[in-house]
């Protein structure tokens, strides 16, 4: 019988839905950009107003599989002023692919680009849906307790294994 194709070509995997997986070498290369955009962004040698004195968190960086082009996930902390500093960035990038090159040994530093990261946001929804009322009835009584820190206790686990 002949092995059914997935629409890029290669074969299907377990997850026919979820995007491919990053390779080793992406990820490495994230991390190593995001800890050097870190501390260039610690360092502050912005000459742009908007970008003085301001906090940003570098919580991810996304690597193409050709590792010519980046994406840096950032959030100002606190969330004031998101849009002012995310394009002050934008318009930092020259300066800061120069620094990149400086921090990083790669044989060429990638495409940068800023975005702002809205994974926080989308685990606030996720959250506050899971707090819904339709759906808090719909639980059994015992997922409902939580300890001291709104995390669930170990006893719910033990009782729902049987032990």
């Amino acid at each position: 019988m002949k092995r059914r194709k997935h629409a890029s070509g290669r074969a299907p995997t377990r997850g026919m839905d979820v995007p491919e997986a990053r390779s080793q070498r992406q990820l490495r290369v994230g991390e190593a950009l995001r800890h050097a955009l870190v501390r260039i962004v610690e360092r502050g040698h912005f000459r742009d107003p908007d970008l003085q004195d301001v906090s940003v968190t570098v919580t991810e960086v996304q690597v193409s599989p050709d590792l010519h082009n980046a994406t840096a996930f950032v959030l100002p902390l606190g969330g004031a002023n998101q849009e002012a500093i995310i394009a002050a960035l934008r318009r930092a990038i020259p300066y800061l692919r120069g620094q990149l090159a400086h921090e990083v040994d790669l044989r060429a530093v990638p495409i940068l680009s800023i975005a702002a990261d809205t994974s926080f946001d989308y685990a606030t929804h996720i959250d506050s849906l899971l707090r819904k009322s339709e759906v808090v009835r719909d639980l059994p009584a015992d997922q409902d307790e939580t300890d001291d820190d709104g995390d669930p206790g170990l006893q719910g686990l033990a009782d729902r294994d049987g032990r």
